[in-house]
């Protein structure tokens, strides 16, 4: 399978310390966690779109519909599992309806979208036994943190290249 190309948001510093608040408890209870993820970028972000290929046309879009109505405020609330045999934990987040119907009208322009509609939501760990999620329930957050999306961002996994759009 090849690696997805992204556009994603990232929330602000308070934002990513809030999720990194729950990666660090995760690795500290010996759970999954994305703070094992030793990537350069790797820090929290949403995924708006995945596909195995973007265009320049696409990045353009997704400045034109998402990134002009950035900044915005969303709720990280409840988690969520994804997935099959093994899971990702994540929290899921309440967004505005606007930015909603900005990434779904950006979504439908883009060829090979990996995932149909749009789950907003920032991952916690991958690749989680099922038997683990107990114990990662207990030691996330529980409470509902709000926080601000200040920045879209483009990763090509090819070139190892992050863009700011």
């Amino acid at each position: 399978m090849p690696r997805m190309h992204a556009i994603e948001l990232l929330p602000d510093a308070d934002g990513c310390e809030a999720v990194r608040r729950d990666w660090q408890a995760l690795h500290d209870a010996g759970l999954p966690s994305q703070l094992d993820h030793r990537g350069t970028t790797n820090s929290p972000h949403v995924t708006v779109v995945a596909a195995p290929a973007l265009a320049a046309a696409d990045e353009q879009r997704a400045r034109e519909l998402v990134a002009s109505l950035l900044p915005v405020q969303v709720r990280a609330g409840a988690i969520g599992l994804l997935g099959g045999a093994k899971v990702s934990l994540v929290r899921l987040l309440d967004v505005p309806d606007g930015l909603v119907r900005a990434v779904l009208d950006l979504r439908s322009e883009v060829a090979d979208v990996q995932h149909d509609g749009w789950l907003p939501h920032v991952t916690l760990a991958r690749r989680m036994r099922r038997d683990d999620v107990p114990a990662a329930l207990e030691v996330v957050g529980h409470d509902d943190v709000v926080m601000t999306v200040t920045e879209l961002r483009r990763w090509d996994p090819e070139a190892g290249i992050v863009t700011t759009l």
